[in-house]
């Protein structure tokens, strides 16, 4: 199968390329620059040079593909508002050119924020706080099942990992810790955290590609989740650093969502699909030590 991915330069993009190369897929991956490109190729895939802002191309290249795997994201903190438009009119375009294709269209959502509930694949889309408006984008091109495009969505918690590569929202942790000499954790730390190895993760994506049936919703996570505390507490330990709270404004923007209680549960797509986490948990590669230097 031919895969256009967009976000195929990064941390999970160059995962979920290697996966599918591995299992005989042909990707073409969204670079802005020779850089990206570099890493796309490095993965196995072909490089394209654009952005999520030329949606004339990426209607193209959807159109020309098998199927497509949406993965790009600004990450933009400081202009969520901007970012959030920016990826629907991007998935807008690479959308309707699928219409009536049949072909997959897989995009990339994050956990239902869930007020201390355990998020179900079965509970709806957050349309609500910082990042809502990309609960709206993946909802409306889920809608698009009903014009013929196999869309699903791969529901991602809030940290992907892998030992010394990436952290997801625990690196940012420890980014923190490491500018400000303490490891730090808001409210009273018993809010969890559900993660994800980036490999298990990638797993998810091949499989949707290739057998997600249309309009349905995957949770993409190892287990309930982990404690802010218990984060920060090993974050702390390996970089010898005191483990202090902190008001949630320390975080800007991202303080919000850090003080949610989000636990989340992965039975429906396990028993659904068949995957199994198979890699290292959250905990366990924080435990590891070895990170990046700031």
């Amino acid at each position: 199968m031919r895969v256009f991915i967009t976000g195929a330069p990064g941390t999970i993009g160059r995962a979920v390329t290697e996966e599918l190369v591995s299992h005989g897929h042909r990707v073409v991956g969204l670079a802005r620059s020779e850089a990206s490109a570099q890493r796309v190729m490095d993965a196995g895939g072909e490089a394209v040079r654009g952005d999520l802002g030329d949606t004339a191309l990426l209607g193209t290249l959807a159109g020309e593909a098998d199927g497509v795997i949406h993965l790009a994201f600004s990450n933009d903190f400081s202009d969520l508002e901007r970012s959030i438009a920016e990826e629907g009119a991007a998935m807008d375009a690479m959308g309707g050119a699928l219409v009536g294709t049949g072909k997959p269209f897989v995009i990339v959502s994050g956990t239902t924020f869930s007020d201390g509930a355990v998020a179900t694949e079965q509970d709806a889309l957050s349309t609500t706080g910082p990042v809502g408006g990309r609960g709206i984008n993946a909802a409306r091109i889920l809608g698009l099942a009903s014009r013929g495009v196999r869309t699903s969505a791969v529901r991602l918690p809030r940290s992907v990992h892998e030992r010394y590569v990436a952290y997801g929202f625990a690196g940012i942790l420890i980014q923190a810790a490491q500018a400000s000499g303490v490891s730090a954790y808001v409210g009273d730390g018993s809010q969890r955290w559900p993660a994800v190895h980036r490999r298990d993760a990638a797993s998810l994506f091949r499989l949707m590609l290739e057998e997600g049936e249309a309009g349905f919703s995957v949770n993409a996570v190892n287990d309930e989740g982990d404690t802010m505390l218990e984060i920060a507490t090993v974050i702390g330990e390996q970089l010898g650093l005191p483990v202090e709270q902190v008001p949630t404004e320390t975080f800007g923007p991202l303080g919000q969502i850090f003080a949610m209680d989000q636990p989340a549960s992965s039975a429906w797509t396990r028993e659904t699909y068949g995957w199994e986490p198979a890699h290292p948990r959250l905990l366990d590669d924080l435990r590891a030590g070895d990170y990046p230097a700031r």
